[in-house]
This record gives C-alpha cells, structure tokens and sequence, in this order.
C-alpha cells in the first residue's frame, strides 16, 4: 500500500448570505484539485457560509445537519474521485444546538466530524463549545484528524490527536491578526511529528481582515507549499512513514515521554480568579510583581569549568551593565558538553559558591546549566542562585538518547518565586514537550527560565505578505517569524528566557531569546540574540493595575483558562505504540 498521497488545501473567500454560490465555488475547487490526483482535500472553516455571524438569528437559515443536503453534494464527488474531503459549515443537531464543525467525506459518505470545541470570541453566541474530542479517523489514505482555528492554539489538543496515531492534522480556519502560515500551525506539526493541511479563508467580512497563507506543513516543520493570498488550489504530497517515525530534532519524543509527571494537566488552576487562587489559605501566594530587565546569554560552552565561570562572569558584568536582574546561561555551561560526567559538581560545591559570589557581588539573579553529581547519579541539572546564596536545583526530566548514556533523568519541578516574578525551569530538550512548559504555566508561573543546548532547525523566515493588515500588524518580510520557543511562550502567556548554546560547527545555531507572553501582541515584547556568543535583553513586567482580577496577561493567562481538562486524560495514559 502506498504511503506517499497528494493532497490539496482550498483557499477562498466566501460570502454571507450567499451559500449556494460558497458551496458551488467550494466544489469548483475540489473538483480541480480530486482532477489534479488530490486523495485528501482540505477547505476553509465555515467555508460554506462565511463566519462572522451575530448571533443564533442571523445564522439560522444556513445551519444543517450532517449528513444533509450540503455534505451529500460533496460526498458525490468524494465517490467520483475516490478522495477524501474536509468540509467546514455551521451544523445543527437534534436538539437544535448549533456547532462550528469540520466534516471528513469519503468515497462512501460520513467518515466523521469534529465541533469546535474553543469557540473564538463572537462565535459563543451562536455556537456551543464541541462535543466530540480528540477523534482519529482511520482512512486507506492515513490516520486523519480535524481542528479548527483556535483549537490549534491548545497545546493539548493536537498532542492527544498525535497520541492517537494521527499522521496528519487537517486544520481548518478563519485566521487572522499575523503572516501566515502562523507559527502555531508551525509548532503543532513540529512538535508532533506530523502532517498540517492548513485550509485557512482570505478576503475581508464585516470589518475583520482575513490572513490567508494556506499550506502544508511537514512533519519536521518545513512548509512545503505555500499560497498566500487569493482562491486556489494548493498541491503537495504527505508521506505517511515521515509521520509514523514521530522525531522531533531527530529524538523518539513520544517514547520520551513522562506521563507520570503529567497530573496536572487535568487541573485547572485558572478557572478560579488566580490573585485569589494562588494566595489561598495563605500558602505560596504571588509576590505583586515588578517590571525588570532579563538576559539570556549565549555561548559555546569550554571543557574547563574555570574558563566557563570567567565567560559566566564576563556576561553576568555585561547584562548587569544593561540593568538585568536576571540573567540565564546554556545548558551545561558551567561543565561543558564534551564530558558531562567527568565534570560534574557537587552542588552545593566550589562551582556553585563561585555562581553565589557572583550573584552577590552583582545583585543577580542567575541561571546556569551544568552537570550534577549526587552520590553515584549525575544530572543534568540547572541551578537558579539569588543574590543572598540560595540555589534551587532543577534536574532535567526529559533526556535525549545521548544523555542516557551518562544522566539519571530528574522526577519533578522546580518553581521559584523571586520578586522579578514566579520562575519555573526546564532545560533544553523538555521544552520540546509541550507538557512541560504547561505544567509550570498551571502552577503560576510568570516566566520559564530554560538553558538549552539544542541542536538543528527549530526557526524558519518568511518572505513577507501581499494580504494588507490593520497596523500594528507586520507584514514584511522577517527572518525569524517562526521561532518554536516563542510559541512555547505565547500558548502558556509567560515570558520564556531560552538561552541556546551557539556552535555553528557543532549545529548549535543559537536564537538564544526572552519571548513575551502574547504572540498576537506588536512590536512584539521579545529580545533574539545576534549570531555570536552575546546577551539578548527585554523587559519582563508582572505588575498589575490596582484591581481584583488581574490585569496583565502574564498573571491572567487567557489561554491557559480556556482549556478544555475534563478532555485530557490521554495525555497521562501510558500509549503502548511503537514510536
């Protein structure tokens, strides 16, 4: 059977209140890409009627059933073809409920639908939150799963999808506000290992721009088809074994996986007001929060921890030049990279007293990576140390496969509450588990702090937009418009300070950044580190206006409280596969 398919995303502008001229326009376009050779064919959310509706009222006379007069049309040219298609529309069902839905159509009809299950700002009032979570469909042309729009926004989402065997991840949409392809789309193809078929519309509906931008999106990351603006048909080829191999930076990152760390991720700490919340019954409440000034410093590690504590120093006096109160290193910078085990320090030892020394001396804040021992275990381990001597110790949890030969994998958390904000760590490689960065967001915190030494591609450029944007939204070229940390920020509102080790001959390319805490949010609160060994410095702020309910996002966390828990036992459930 064959495992390489041609498939197809539709891109065009529907129009309210014209349905039979969407629908007509939409089977035009799947006509043209089933004739081109497409099996799986992807069209835009509610493509059948337009989307910004006010109200149950004024939709009402375009919702249907499914299957229903619309899906039966294009299950007759699903038949004509043998394909597959995606259809979005607006559905009701038998209790007169309205649903923003994705539908798949086959060859023989209905193969499944998925409802949007985290309805966007004006869509709650007509449509209920979905009902059916997280569904794989199970296809002669691959395992195929549907989102729509801000679900992809939900790291918990695609992760269940990509749990459940999912090779690709027909994404659905009426995106808006960026360039596109969105690096959210981006990320959830990456960090998944799969296949995105991104159908999003263009064009402008009741005063709202549309970004276009439709694409596929393999599973390393690469988008290997493009069409930024206008109706089209845009063809590529998904092979079904670059999915089902499930790398990510070339590690088995499903069979890495520590559910058993993962508990927390069917809480749901900010449902509750969390000023009131996280000060409960008086027990670790938020400090209030201040603007300061973070570093993340990069560089290429020595194998000497006497010449790595002189370029430690040397950075520290530089970021405290510039006003940093905290200042974070790269993943193993204290020991080195050639040796980890051989270097490891006892901590507390003469490596971290020297930290302590320098944290004193310059009122810093620092987090720095290095190898620990501990009796007869080493670990790879971070330290944050304060300016009054304490080190709290964070002891990498997710191991890449060269680490096993040599670090003990850590079983737990470390949260810091500091007056720059709460701090959570993770290092390197456990930020490529989007649990991770979740469980600290859940926990409070305003700011990961994580050292990396991270090797290969997790960045990408865009060559700019002909789709016109209300200002102050880019849309210019940009060199760096994927970054996959600054989604890690963005999906958890908290600031992230990721310092990357920076060896070009060894394939550490750096992108050391502080990435703030909303992605939609220009000029974005960022700071991306030159090519070189060097600092990259912003402002973190985690004040609040003199109100009950937080007014900044970092300590709001919209969409961290719009998740859907009761939906994410999968993500805890140790998945027998063969990842």
């Amino acid at each position: 059977m064959s495992t390489v398919h041609k498939v197809a995303a539709v891109q065009f502008e529907p129009i309210m209140f014209e349905k039979e001229r969407n629908v007509a326009r939409l089977l035009e376009l799947c006509e043209q890409a089933a004739a081109a050779g497409a099996r799986l064919i992807v069209t835009p959310e509610m493509g059948t009627t337009g989307y910004c509706w006010f109200d149950r009222a004024e939709v009402a006379p375009f919702v249907e059933t499914i299957p229903g007069p619309t899906t039966n049309r294009f299950a007759s040219l699903a038949r004509k073809h043998d394909c597959y298609i995606v259809v979005g529309m607006p559905e009701v069902d038998d209790d007169n409920i309205y649903f923003n839905t994705a539908v798949l159509i086959g060859p023989d009809g209905i193969v499944g639908r998925h409802r949007k299950t985290h309805p966007y700002i004006s869509e709650p009032k007509w449509a209920a939150a979905g009902d059916l979570h997280n569904q794989v469909f199970d296809t002669p042309i691959g395992r195929i799963a549907l989102l729509i729009c801000m679900d992809i926004h939900f790291v918990e989402t695609a992760r269940l999808m990509a749990l459940g065997g999912a090779d690709v991840i027909c994404h659905i949409s009426n995106w808006l506000a960026e360039r596109t392809p969105a690096p959210y789309w981006i990320s959830r193809a990456f960090e998944n290992g799969c296949y995105v078929i991104e159908s999003n519309r263009w064009g402008l509906e009741r005063t709202v721009q549309f970004s276009g931008g439709s694409c596929v999106i393999a599973p390393d990351g690469q988008v290997t088809a493009v069409l930024d603006k206008g109706d089209g048909v845009l063809m590529s080829e998904i092979n079904l074994d670059a999915a089902r191999a499930r790398r990510v930076l070339g590690e088995r990152v499903f069979a890495q996986r520590r559910p058993e760390l993962y508990p927390e991720l069917l809480t749901d700490t900010f449902s509750w007001n969390p000023r009131d919340f996280f000060g409960l019954y008086g027990h670790e409440p938020w400090l209030a929060g201040k603007a300061s000034r973070v570093s993340v410093a990069q560089f290429a590690p020595a194998d000497d921890v006497s010449q790595n504590l002189q370029k430690i120093s040397m950075l520290a006096r530089e970021a405290s030049a510039e006003g940093a109160e905290l200042v974070v290193f790269p993943e193993l910078a204290l020991t080195g990279l050639a040796d980890p085990s051989g270097a490891a320090q006892a901590v507390p030892g003469s490596a971290t007293d020297s930290l302590g020394e320098l944290a004193e001396d310059l009122d810093l804040y620092l987090v720095c990576g290095l190898a620990e021992r501990d009796g007869d275990l080493v670990y790879n381990s971070a330290c944050l140390v304060t300016p009054d001597g304490d080190i709290s110790v964070y002891r990498k949890t997710h191991l890449t496969t060269d680490e096993r030969s040599w670090a003990t994998p850590g079983d737990g958390w470390t949260v810091v509450d500091t007056p720059i904000g709460r701090i959570g760590l993770l290092i390197g490689h456990d930020a490529s588990f989007p649990e991770a960065g979740r469980v600290l967001a859940l926990r409070g915190c305003d700011l990961v702090a994580c050292p990396a030494a991270i090797k290969g591609r997790f960045s990408s450029s865009h060559p700019g937009t002909q789709v016109e944007q209300p200002k102050p939204i880019p849309t210019g070229p940009d060199p760096l418009h994927w970054h996959h940390f600054r989604v890690r920020a963005g999906e958890n509102n908290l600031f992230f300070a990721f310092a990357n080790v920076v060896d070009p001959d060894r394939g550490y390319p750096g992108l050391s950044g502080v990435f703030g805490p909303d992605t939609f949010a220009f000029p974005r609160r960022e700071a991306i580190a030159a090519g070189g060994a060097g600092l990259a410095t912003a402002l973190v702020d985690t004040t609040n206006l003199d109100s009950v309910y937080p007014t900044n996002v970092v300590r709001r966390k919209d969409l961290v409280s719009m998740r859907m828990p009761h939906s994410y036992r999968g993500l805890v459930k140790v998945v027998a596969n063969n990842y």
